[in-house]
């Protein structure tokens, strides 16, 4: 997919298809009633008969009439209040996934006045769209099959239409885009893959090429390595399966270098890359789903990649830890009492609470990296998702200064989160007869506790993104198919770019 930007008219554009978006209800003046106008009143015609509905992300074909392309597609943006990064994002992805099944090969945006919800700064809206229609030509079903019916079109040529602008300022805004785009898809390629054909071994290949590919350093600890460091909780999960746990560590820029914040920021991705729960055995239903665990880890793997495109050299660590939860004549029993890599003893009541186990190795190894600053990702809970549904993303974080830049990276790029409490009175409630703490407690505020459990692995400023909701979706969206949604990528990115010498 090839990139362009032009800043002439709309109806001036030469395409196979022009995409206009609509803020609320339409309202025929200025260019969209010179569109109108070229089409033949076929707009005008739509609207009358209802088909221009101001539902958020609803589409509608039109005739061209006169415009010098095949089809007109307008593209519902809602109501204007409520028009938000996220909503450009979604609105890009759903114009593409509209066209699935049609032959297109050459697509236009035009942008429209969507840039007047953010300041009239037309070169964020160009590159929010370009990553949403890179996004939005996403199918997984391709994976694993050379065709599928009603699969968005491959586009040869994507035109971002923008009259009046400073075209080389919304080139870059497009090409950074469009990149960051590409990564998510990367993450979600990895997240959908299917357990028979990624196991730990195989994701840390996966993590070599793309390492090799870009310049990035690489570590990948296997089981002699990680039980002689002493990564007691990340072994206990991932003995039980006769694929052995790899934590694998890539690295941008120099050891101990510093970025223009002052961190060495790591992003640490769970990568449990099949769950059955071990003893603590999960129902069979959905269970065909938990390929999806190592989501955390495809992310952080795809987003140190991305990073390295837009600002090559960034002091940056990922650290994917990648086990397979199992039961089998070495698995973890309920019960068992490990020492964690910082020496903790950890009582495990149960195996099915196993990513705050590899996380928690995973955070203090990258502290002895040299990390400053951590954030990590993780399918942890169910109760994020029962909570907060499927769009909004769980987050802990200390000190709270730390938690805001993260936040304030999630704002930047688009994605929801909402702050979960740390509350230590329910530290008490993890207590262990034999140990130091156990893994879970009582059912009650077990989302708090999992987020308190990790806390006791970190000494530094640490985020904790839960997206057991939100990393993958179980039925297609207008934007987006089911399968793995690359959340998270484009904060990570984000985050890492703040402190980029050259973003």
């Amino acid at each position: 997919m090839q990139f362009r930007v032009v800043t002439d008219q709309p109806w001036d554009v030469q395409t196979d298809l022009l995409v206009v978006p609509i803020v609320g209800e339409p309202s025929f003046t200025g260019p969209l009633d010179e569109l109108d106008r070229r089409t033949g009143g076929e707009l005008r015609a739509l609207a009358a008969f209802g088909e221009l509905r101001p539902k958020r992300y609803a589409t509608a074909l039109a005739a061209p009439g006169g415009l010098p392309v095949g089809r007109v597609l307008t593209v519902s943006a809602g109501d204007r209040d409520g028009l938000d990064r996220e909503v450009v994002h979604h609105l890009a992805a759903a114009a593409e996934r509209r066209l699935g099944g049609r032959t297109v090969r050459r697509l236009a945006f035009w942008l429209g006045d969507l840039a007047d919800r953010f300041e009239s700064d037309a070169a964020l809206v160009a590159g929010i769209v370009a990553r949403g229609l890179v996004e939005g030509g996403y199918e997984p079903g391709t994976i694993y099959r050379e065709t599928v019916e009603a699969a968005p079109p491959s586009l040869d040529e994507v035109t971002i239409v923008a009259p009046g602008t400073d075209r080389a300022a919304l080139e870059a805004a497009v090409r950074r885009g469009q990149i960051i785009g590409e990564g998510a898809n990367t993450a979600r390629t990895l997240a959908n893959r299917a357990s028979n054909d990624v196991s730990p071994l195989v994701l840390a290949e996966e993590a070599r090429a793309i390492a090799e590919h870009h310049g990035l350093a690489i570590e990948v600890i296997g089981p002699d390595r990680a039980t002689e460091l002493g990564m007691g909780m990340f072994m206990a999960v991932g003995r039980g399966s006769d694929n052995p746990p790899q934590l694998i560590v890539l690295r941008s820029g120099r050891e101990g270098e510093t970025d223009a914040l002052g961190r060495h920021l790591a992003i640490v991705g769970k990568g449990v890359c099949f769950d059955s729960g071990g003893i603590s055995i999960k129902p069979s239903e959905r269970m065909e789903e938990m390929k999806m665990d190592k989501t955390g880890a495809a992310t952080v793997i795809a987003a140190i990649a991305t990073v390295a495109r837009l600002a090559p050299g960034t002091p940056l660590l990922a650290v994917a830890p990648a086990v397979e939860n199992m039961p089998g004549p070495h698995s973890t029993r309920p019960g068992d009492v490990v020492r964690a890599l910082n020496g903790k003893w950890v009582e495990i009541t149960n195996t099915d609470a196993e990513g705050r186990l590899i996380l928690g190795d995973a955070l203090t190894y990258a502290e002895r990296l040299g990390a400053t600053h951590l954030v990590d990702v993780a399918t942890l809970t169910g109760a994020v998702g029962r909570a907060f549904g499927n769009l909004v993303t769980g987050a802990f974080g200390t000190p709270q200064d730390w938690y805001e830049a993260v936040a304030a990276a999630g704002a930047r790029a688009g994605e929801r989160y909402t702050q979960i409490p740390l509350v230590d009175d329910y530290v008490a409630d993890m207590e262990s007869w034999y140990a130091d703490l156990q893994n879970a407690g009582p059912a009650e505020a077990s989302l708090v506790k999992s987020g308190l459990f990790i806390r006791e692995f970190r000494t530094r400023p640490w985020a904790h993104l839960d997206i057991g909701g939100t990393a993958y979706f179980r039925k297609p969206t207008a934007y987006a198919p089911r399968g793995a949604t690359g959340v998270t990528h484009a904060t990570l990115v984000e985050l890492a770019l703040a402190g980029a010498r050259s973003a």
